[in-house]
C-alpha cells in the first residue's frame, strides 16, 4: 500500500479507502473529506423524516389530503365510486398522492370479482414493490414482499386484463422508479432533526441561566460553603417561578449580577433550522406561510398562498394521479375520464370568477365556444 493511499486510510478512519485512487500521484485531500451522508434508506427516512419532524409530517399531509379531497368532475358514476371508495381504511387518492410525494412511486393494485370486474382499489407499499423487467427491458412483472414471502403480481392476469396499475414521478437516471420529494427533503430534514435535538439536550441537561452571580471579593477570599449554600436557598425561594418574575434582586457586597444572552453563533444556529424547515417546504411543494414558518414575505396573504398551493402543487398531481387510474382502468370503463373539477374547489373561486367574466364578455365568441373554453359539454350553438 503507498504513502498516499495509508495516508488517505487514516484520514478515513482506518481500513481500505471508500474510494479507488487513481493510477499516480492523487492528493489525499480530495478523498479524506468525503461526505459522511449515508445514502438514501426509505424506511430510515420515513421514521426520521415523516414521523418525527413535523414540518415534513404537515406538508405531506397538506399535499395529500388536499388531493384526496379534490372535488371529481362528472364521469362514470360506477368509476367514481370505485376510486372514491376506502379500502382497508385508505383513501386510495390520498394514500396514492402521499406515496408519490415520499417514494416517487404508487402502486394501485386492482381487485376483481368472479366476472373479471374490477371491485376494489388499494395501494400496496411502494417499498415493498419491486419491477421485474423483461428481456426488451419492459416491466413483465412486480414482485411484492411480505416478511419472508414474495409475491409475483403479473401485469395482466389470463384474460388480458391489468393487475397493477404503476404512477411515478419523473426521474431522470431511472428506467422503471420515480424520485420522490423525501429524498430531496432529507438533508434539510437532518439538520432540522439535529436542531430540534440540540434544543432539548439543551434545556434537559445544560439550559443556559438568563444570568448568573458574579462575587468579586477584594481580599481574594472565595464564598464559604454555609454561604453559598444560603445564597442559593435564596434564589430558589425568593426568585424563581411565575409569581416572582421581575422581582428585584438585592445584592451583599461582593457580589454583582452579569446577564447573558445568546451569542451570534447561537442566534446563526436558529436561523439555520428556519432555513431548513423552509426547504423541507419547497422540497414538498408547499408554500412556507401555510405551515407556520416566520419570515416569508413570498406572498402577501394566505389566500394567494393557498391558491398558488393548488395551482403549483395540488392540481398538477391530482391529475398524475387520476389520468394514471383512468389509463389502468381503461379496458372496463373506455370512455371514461377522472378528471378535478375546478369550479368546486373555493380556493380558485377567483380565477374561476375572472375567467367567466371574461368569456361572457367576449361577443365575437358563439355559446358553444364559450362553453368550451369553461370546459362545459355545448348546448346546441346557443347564445
Amino acid at each position: 500500500m503507498s504513502f498516499f493511499t495509508t495516508l488517505a486510510s487514516a484520514f478515513k478512519g482506518g481500513g481500505e479507502p471508500r474510494v479507488p485512487l487513481a493510477r499516480g500521484f492523487v492528493s489525499p485531500w480530495a478523498v479524506a473529506f468525503e461526505s459522511a451522508r449515508r445514502p438514501f434508506d426509505y424506511p430510515r427516512a420515513i421514521r426520521e423524516g415523516f414521523v418525527a419532524n413535523p414540518v415534513a409530517q404537515r406538508a405531506v399531509r397538506i399535499v395529500a389530503e388536499g388531493v384526496g379531497s379534490a372535488p371529481l368532475a362528472p364521469a362514470d358514476p360506477a368509476l367514481a365510486a370505485l376510486v372514491s371508495a376506502t379500502s382497508a381504511g385508505q383513501a386510495l387518492v390520498e394514500t396514492v398522492a402521499a406515496h408519490l410525494l415520499l417514494h416517487g412511486n404508487a402502486y394501485v393494485q386492482i381487485l376483481k370479482d368472479g366476472a373479471g370486474q374490477p371491485v376494489e382499489l388499494f395501494a400496496l407499499r411502494p417499498e415493498r414493490v419491486s419491477v421485474v423487467p423483461g428481456e426488451d427491458g419492459w416491466p413483465r412483472a412486480y414482485r411484492y414482499r411480505l416478511s419472508d414471502k414474495t409475491l409475483e403480481i403479473a401485469l395482466e392476469d389470463e384474460a388480458g386484463w391489468p393487475e397493477l396499475i404503476h404512477i411515478r414521478s419523473f426521474h431522470p437516471g431511472d428506467d422503471h422508479y420515480g424520485a420522490g420529494s423525501l429524498a430531496a427533503a432529507e438533508a434539510a430534514i437532518a439538520i432540522h432533526n439535529a436542531a430540534s435535538e440540540w434544543n432539548r439536550s439543551l434545556l434537559e441537561n445544560a439550559a443556559r441561566p438568563s444570568g448568573a452571580l458574579v462575587y468579586q471579593a477584594g481580599d481574594g477570599a472565595e464564598l464559604g460553603a454555609d454561604q453559598y449554600e444560603r445564597l442559593k436557598s435564596e434564589l430558589l425561594s425568593a426568585y424563581q417561578g411565575a409569581g416572582n418574575a421581575g422581582r428585584p434582586m438585592l445584592l451583599e457586597g461582593g457580589l454583582s449580577w452579569q446577564s447573558m444572552a445568546l451569542t451570534p453563533a447561537e442566534m446563526d444556529f436558529a436561523a439555520l433550522k428556519a432555513s431548513a424547515a423552509r426547504d423541507i417546504a419547497l422540497a414538498f411543494g408547499v408554500p412556507p406561510m401555510l405551515l407556520g414558518l416566520p419570515g416569508d414575505n413570498t406572498y402577501s396573504n394566505y389566500r394567494e398562498a393557498n391558491r398558488a398551493l393548488w395551482r403549483l402543487t395540488l392540481l398538477p398531481l391530482a391529475g398524475k394521479i387520476l389520468a394514471g387510474l383512468a389509463e389502468g382502468l381503461a379496458p372496463w370503463f373506455a370512455d371514461a375520464e377522472l378528471s378535478v373539477d375546478p369550479d368546486r374547489i373555493p380556493a380558485l373561486s377567483e380565477d374561476r370568477e375572472r375567467l367567466w367574466t371574461q368569456v361572457s364578455g367576449a361577443d365575437f365568441l358563439s355559446g358553444d365556444e364559450k362553453r368550451a373554453l369553461l370546459g362545459l359539454e355545448p348546448q346546441g350553438d346557443k347564445e
